[in-house]
């Protein structure tokens, strides 16, 4: 059985301008760091694998390999995003410190069982701070949310409607 998320990893373009957007604005503690000089293949590598915890005890980590090309591109909030959850009061200093900063931030979006903003990272992603709203827990619960049917529907309608 899965217990839970211990870290979920991403590369990085530069190891402590990523520390400092994770450990110092968003306040996640920087808990580890591995200096790889080979992999477990043997290979030959330089690649700092560093850890930020969060309050649940699981970990935001980050690769950076300066000489293993990697493609940062543009991303929007569908296509790739990190969502971290707050309480609706650290929601709103954190998109007060945002602003302050000078960092990239957007919101406060009400998406009905959650109120969420937006940040991006200094590589790039996008950091999603969460508060859950009241109704949050029936609203993400399957056997009355009605999940599996929106799906199916989804997945009837792709067929139908795609493109020839």
């Amino acid at each position: 059985m899965i217990k839970g998320l211990h870290h979920s990893a991403y590369r990085c373009r530069d190891s402590e301008e990523t520390r400092k957007f994770y450990e110092d604005f968003l306040g996640l503690r920087l808990a580890g760091a591995l200096d790889i000089h080979e992999t477990k293949t043997g290979r030959k590598s330089s690649v700092l694998h560093t850890f930020f915890q969060m309050d649940d005890r699981s970990f935001l980590a980050f690769f950076e390999a300066p000489d293993m090309p990697f493609e940062f591109k543009p991303q929007r909030d569908f296509d790739l995003h990190i969502v971290l959850e707050v309480d609706e009061p650290t929601l709103m200093a954190m998109f007060a410190k945002g602003k302050e900063r000078g960092i990239e931030t957007r919101g406060v979006a009400d998406h009905g069982m959650v109120h969420s903003i937006y940040f991006r990272d200094p590589n790039g992603y996008v950091i999603e701070l969460t508060a859950k709203m009241p109704g949050h827990d029936e609203a993400m619960n399957p056997s009355t949310n009605g999940a599996h049917a929106i799906l199916d529907k989804w997945q009837a309608a792709k067929f139908v409607d795609a493109p020839s």
